[in-house]
């Protein structure tokens, strides 16, 4: 084909292979948010209503540290994790382990009694009650609705310039975007207090 200096060439893609192509990630956006939904089940409620309950007696806390190096640069960053090892007792009594370690917001003293989850065979969190594990998944709730939105925007109108969406559409996600948002802040707040 010529072309005349200063035209752009016509676009020769049928309109119907983008807007598929469109289509196709908004469904892969969709199952990202539901299993974002999921995680957000999983890994609040559920985990502290199948936890076991009690209190860790702080033996010792230390603090590890982690170097890495950043790939853009020859600088290294430094990560350190406050772990706090002790005796966990259930509050029923029917768990009691002497080796216990968690993961700590602050060091403690040898002799401080801390309100910790028994959440599997050798793993403990501290204890931030329904309010910390309905934040927690109301964080993962909240970032969900980005992706399910953005999915849900591009299955129906294939992310197509050609395919206008209606104004009511266009409303209702960047509606859900805005909600995503606060919500998400919202709740990172509640779980930074709780």
């Amino acid at each position: 084909m010529t072309q005349v200096h200063g035209t752009p060439a016509p676009d020769t893609t049928p309109p119907g292979q983008n807007a598929g192509l469109g289509r196709l990630i908004g469904a892969g956006l969709i199952l990202v948010g539901v299993v974002l939904v999921a995680l957000g089940a999983y890994l609040g409620p559920y985990t502290y209503a199948s936890s076991t309950p009690g209190k860790l007696t702080v033996d010792t806390c230390t603090v590890d540290y982690k170097y890495r190096s950043t790939t853009s640069s020859s600088s290294r960053k430094k990560t350190k994790t406050k772990w706090c090892y002790g005796t966990f007792t259930a509050t029923d009594g029917s768990v009691k382990d002497l080796n216990a370690e968690l993961k700590s917001d602050t060091l403690h003293q040898r002799g401080e009694v801390l309100e910790a989850l028994k959440t599997g065979d050798t793993t403990y969190q501290q204890d931030h009650g329904w309010l910390g594990a309905i934040a927690v998944g109301c964080i993962w709730w909240f970032g969900s609705l980005f992706p399910l939105t953005i999915g849900y925007f591009g299955t129906a109108t294939g992310f197509s310039s050609t395919q206008a969406p209606g104004r009511r559409l266009l409303r209702t996600c960047v509606t859900l975007v805005a909600v995503g948002g606060i919500g998400l802040i919202v709740s990172l707040l509640v779980a930074f207090i709780a």
